[in-house]
């Protein structure tokens, strides 16, 4: 084999893997923010007076953290009930339930 079909089988394989990765289709998801869903420090953002962004909860399931879950599913997350027994919910808005004391 001369190196001038060397480089062309090169070239072939190198333009078909650039080829593959360009029609291959990404799926891009929606994400939204979803309140109260968190465990302590594991929010994504604003998570109320006295933090500062991710990581900053310092409660679980607190009210004013939010985490990005895809489009459609935070009102659907179920969460455990909290210790005096009340049920607990997630929102797409800014919970008073859960804060640090």
């Amino acid at each position: 084999m001369t190196a001038f079909t060397s480089r062309m089988a090169f070239g072939a394989s190198l333009a078909c893997a650039i080829g593959a990765l360009a029609t291959t289709p990404v799926q891009a998801q929606e994400m939204e923010k979803c309140y109260g869903i968190s465990l302590a420090g594991q929010n994504d953002c604003a998570a109320g007076p006295g933090t500062t962004c991710a990581g900053t909860s310092t409660v679980d399931y607190q009210g004013n953290a939010w985490t990005l879950v895809p489009t459609g599913s935070c009102l659907t997350t179920e969460l455990p009930a909290a210790a005096d027994g009340t049920a607990r919910e997630a929102a797409l808005e800014a919970l008073d339930r859960d804060l640090p004391a």
